[in-house]
């Protein structure tokens, strides 16, 4: 099921990050506010958040329940697996200021029977900057242990179809350095 609409997207996503949310329900302070204040969803108007949220409801992606003057929302598990299908697409490998002089190497085995998530995770790879040395084997200079992370999880993959390793040393890697754009090693 794939949910229609940024907005709806947008909960979903801070949903996740927020984990439960609970906003107060007295008059004086607002539930809009609240939520712009505490999921900054600000760019929408008030009745399309409204919206989004009942379709999110009604799709079974949210739950709400009323408890002790507050309004407590949280991922259905249904709604878990769609918010990870957007953090999935937010993923970026932040690049380093100063390098650490540190390479990460992911390898995978992922067998022919799952040839489509095999793909799919190699043209992630790719998107994130990862850089091919062989099949199932990719580079990428900068830390990136939670993003594997998230994609072990998205994929559904178990540790020992997908590691990353750090090395200080990588043998003739400065064709690497020239494509990362890294400082050369080269000594004049």
């Amino acid at each position: 099921m794939r949910v229609k609409g940024t907005i709806s997207q947008e909960i979903l996503y801070a949903l996740s990050s927020l984990g439960n949310f609970s906003l107060p329900m007295r008059r004086s302070h607002g539930l809009w506010d609240e939520l712009n204040r505490q999921m900054k969803i600000i760019s929408a108007e008030e009745r399309t958040v409204k919206d989004a949220f009942y379709y999110l409801k009604k799709k079974g992606l949210i739950a709400g329940e009323l408890r002790d003057g507050q309004l407590y929302i949280r991922l259905t598990p249904e709604g878990e697996k769609e918010a990870g299908r957007y953090q999935i697409n937010r993923l970026k490998i932040r690049a380093q200021k100063q390098w650490d002089k540190k390479w990460r190497l992911l390898i995978f085995d992922i067998p022919e029977a799952r040839r489509v998530k095999r793909e799919a995770l190699r043209g992630k790879l790719k998107e994130l900057g990862f850089y091919p040395l062989q099949k199932s084997v990719w580079v990428i200079p900068f830390p990136c242990e939670r993003e594997v992370k998230l994609l072990r999880e998205f994929f559904n993959l178990k540790p020992k179809e997908i590691r990353v390793f750090e090395t200080a040393k990588l043998e003739e890697d400065q064709f690497l350095k020239d494509i990362f754009k890294l400082e050369s090693s080269k000594t004049a």
